[in-house]
């Protein structure tokens, strides 16, 4: 056999030099660097746990572009300093204008646009309330929650999605502060009407009108204000009850507390005084003492759940019940 030259370099079987060794190494590391500059940001990004209409949901945190359908949601980003990249074609109040100015148009307020929605490219979309059933279409074009709030536990839900999207959009300071404000409103409210009577929640749509008791949509006003009910039980339908104006005289409450749904929609001046100026209705303690309070309508019927919306109403409610022994 032939014994391996002096000037032959080659490592023996098994063996590998520290220089290889330290090669590998290195260009281990290099390769796991450059995965890392490579890999989307996002996949970095820290997870946040949502509380939504459908469970609680994590999300990446602050989402660059988020489309918005839901008013009361887009009310209480515009408050926190969260700008939409994607809205409906109409967003129903005056004060919700400028919050929309410059997105992009990415459907209705009951219908998603796919093909818009793909071409914005969202990081997040928000559904509530009358877009909500298209969860699982828009989920297909990205990640999607459910932000539908009770009519119930309107405050209390307000008062969570408020302090989620702070968490989600890292604007943490600006939702306690804002939670600080609108507890104060609510105290207010409920202080204003405490012991002041009965009171009948009315919704007008042009002749008709229907009733709003405990559990319903506007079942907050009974029991988060403490505000006593003129008539219990009623249906707790989200739609309330439709009922006649014998109905009203007959409930005779201290105090008619009214929304104006075609007003809020955008369909013509308000017509629930006229609506309500009748001989049976009249004939009530309510009328008789001039108290009726006309909420704003918009902000309880289509953005119900925005603490800017909800701050409105409930200003409404403490002005109503503060002047009128």
């Amino acid at each position: 056999m032939q014994s391996p030259s002096p000037c032959d370099h080659r490592p023996a079987p098994g063996l590998r030099p520290r220089s290889v060794q330290r090669q590998t190494m290195f260009m281990i590391r290099l390769i796991a660097i450059l995965a890392a500059c490579v890999l989307p940001a996002a996949a970095f990004a820290e997870a946040v746990d949502i509380s939504t209409a459908r469970g609680v949901v994590a999300l990446q945190a602050k989402p660059r572009r988020v489309a918005v359908f839901d008013m009361a949601a887009l009310d209480t980003l515009d408050l926190l300093g969260v700008k939409a990249a994607g809205v409906p074609d109409r967003v129903y109040l005056p004060e919700l204008k400028k919050a929309a100015a410059g997105a992009e148009v990415v459907g209705t307020l009951f219908e998603p646009d796919l093909e818009a929605l793909s071409a914005l490219g969202p990081d997040l979309i928000i559904l509530g309330g009358r877009s909500s059933p298209k969860l699982q279409q828009t989920a297909r074009v990205a990640p999607t929650i459910d932000m539908s709030i009770d009519g119930q536990d309107l405050i209390k839900d307000a008062e969570v999605r408020l302090e989620g999207y702070g968490r989600l959009f890292g604007r943490e300071q600006a939702a306690r502060e804002a939670q600080q404000t609108f507890i104060a409103a609510v105290a207010a409210a409920r202080e204003a009407a405490k012991g002041k009577g009965r009171a009948l929640i009315l919704m007008t749509n042009g002749p008709k009108i229907s009733a709003f008791g405990v559990g319903s949509r506007f079942g907050w006003l009974h029991s988060t204000l403490g505000i006593e009910p003129a008539v219990n039980p009623m249906s707790p339908g989200i739609h309330g009850e439709a009922v006649s104006f014998e109905f009203v005289r007959k409930a005779d409450p201290d105090w008619l507390i009214v929304v104006d749904r075609a007003l809020a929609i955008g369909a013509g001046d308000s017509q629930a005084r006229a609506t309500l100026d009748n001989e049976l209705v009249r004939s009530t303690k309510a009328w008789k003492q001039g108290r009726v309070i006309y909420l704003p309508a918009a902000d309880l019927y289509i953005a119900g759940g925005g603490i800017q919306a909800m701050t409105r109403v409930l200003a409404a409610i403490t002005r109503g019940f503060s002047a009128t022994p």
